[in-house]
């Protein structure tokens, strides 16, 4: 490179300038400058938008208030019990064993609560035993069926809180039993509450649906989180008074429990009597179809013969009439819904076929009495119920239903196979 005179003034330019500035081959972060104008005009509008949104907030706390005072004051419709002529007490039922009454809580777990507390009666039946079953472990194995169906039918199957009683023959036969002390599913509350686990796992299928994203093995992992955080891990291995069980082993060797000998009964007119079909309910979600169908007469008369010889039954149907009051303990059909004498297959059937009767609940009944003298005397029930309305009276936890609520309003049950030897010679 040749130098003149030129260049080399240049270079000691560059040589003095960099003296001088000290820092210039230096990069750093500083903070970025604002504009007092601009950040005023800013606060202009924060300002605007926080008087506009305080306005609007006052309307929606006084909407918010009228609602509140609205449903307060709401008025329910009931029947008059004061001339209804029921048991004195529950201790005058013929009851058969089972465990005090559990409450659900917040959580759609009545189906599991009454066909667990019926498989305890039957394990006291059978074997003599009294072990207090895990429902939760039922729940758990439940929940990672259901997602099964959904993702198998990319998303066209129900999820909900609900199921069926015979969902927890399906599980225990596949997964097991285990008693409650070892297993509660109280891992978060105390008293059960399930409203953001469901919320969470719903909230997650959905966008799992709306993202046409199917991978099941992804989707149970993360569904098995979510059900971990709130009602915990189910045991693979327990002790059990010194032994050791699997909860399949423990079903199969403690509790005796042969899932097959139960079966579930229906009376509807949709289906030929005296074939099996689906039970076409949103909590049938997996459209089980192997419930016997037979006519109200006969329905009826496996119920009383079942509690009369010492068993008991699990039973669910529509618990939202004016004749069910949780603070009388007692439910049964007052004339201005349906008079008793024109309760039969047909008027049934009307309110299954309107949506009136719906598969609301599942109880455990498990006693019976007789009530009143000559047309006022009738069948009674005793009810073993999860839900909280059971509370409200002076029986916490039971209620004592009629002979005509059972036949107008309860739609299926479940049952030993001993109780119906003679039906089903029918099928």
């Amino acid at each position: 490179m040749k130098l003149n005179y030129k260049t080399i003034i240049m270079f000691l330019l560059m040589a003095l300038f960099s003296i001088l500035s000290g820092q210039s081959k230096i990069a750093r972060y500083e903070s970025k400058s604002k504009s007092p104008v601009i950040e005023e005009l800013k606060n202009d509008i924060k300002k605007e938008n926080a008087e506009k949104d305080s306005v609007t907030q006052i309307i929606i706390d006084k909407q918010d208030e009228l609602k509140a005072d609205k449903k307060a004051k709401k008025l329910v419709l009931h029947a008059d019990f004061s001339k209804l002529v029921k048991p004195k007490n529950i201790e005058s039922f013929k009851s058969q064993f089972h465990f005090k009454p559990v409450a659900q809580y917040l959580s759609g777990m009545c189906w599991c609560y009454s066909s667990t507390s019926f498989l305890e009666s039957e394990v006291k039946r059978i074997t003599g035993q009294e072990i207090k079953l895990s429902e939760l472990h039922t729940v758990y194995y439940e929940y990672l069926q259901k997602i099964e169906g959904y993702v198998d039918t990319r998303g066209n199957s129900e999820f909900g809180e609900g199921s069926e009683s015979n969902a927890t023959l399906r599980v225990m036969k596949k997964y097991g039993a285990v008693p409650d002390k070892v297993y509660d599913g109280q891992k978060k509350f105390k008293r059960h509450n399930h409203s953001q686990m469901f919320k969470d796992i719903k909230n997650y299928l959905h966008y799992c649906k709306e993202n046409d994203y199917w991978e099941k093995d992804v989707i149970l992992a993360t569904t098995k989180a979510i059900l971990d955080q709130t009602i915990g891990t189910p045991p693979n291995k327990f002790e059990w008074k010194g032994k050791e069980y699997t909860p399949l082993q423990f079903k199969e060797n403690v509790l005796k429990i042969n899932t097959d000998d139960y079966l579930g009964f229906m009376s509807t007119m949709s289906v030929p009597f005296y074939t099996q079909a689906e039970f076409d309910v949103p909590d049938n979600w997996w459209h089980d179809a192997s419930y016997y169908n037979v006519p109200l007469d006969v329905w009826y008369s496996i119920v009383k013969k079942s509690l009369k010889a010492g068993y008991t039954i699990t039973i669910g149907g529509d618990v939202s009439e004016p004749g069910y009051n949780g603070l009388e303990d007692a439910a049964f059909v007052p004339d201005f819904i349906m008079p008793e004498k024109y309760i039969n297959q047909y008027s049934r059937e009307y309110g299954i076929f309107s949506g009136t009767t719906n598969d609301d609940h599942g109880i455990h009944m498990v006693g019976y009495t007789s009530a009143g003298k000559g047309k006022n005397k009738h069948d009674w029930y005793l009810i073993k119920d999860s839900g909280r309305s059971s509370r409200k009276g002076k029986y916490h936890g039971y209620y004592m239903y009629r002979e005509d609520f059972i036949k107008f309003k309860m739609l299926t049950f479940m049952v030993h196979k001993d109780m119906v030897k003679d039906v089903l010679k029918k099928f």
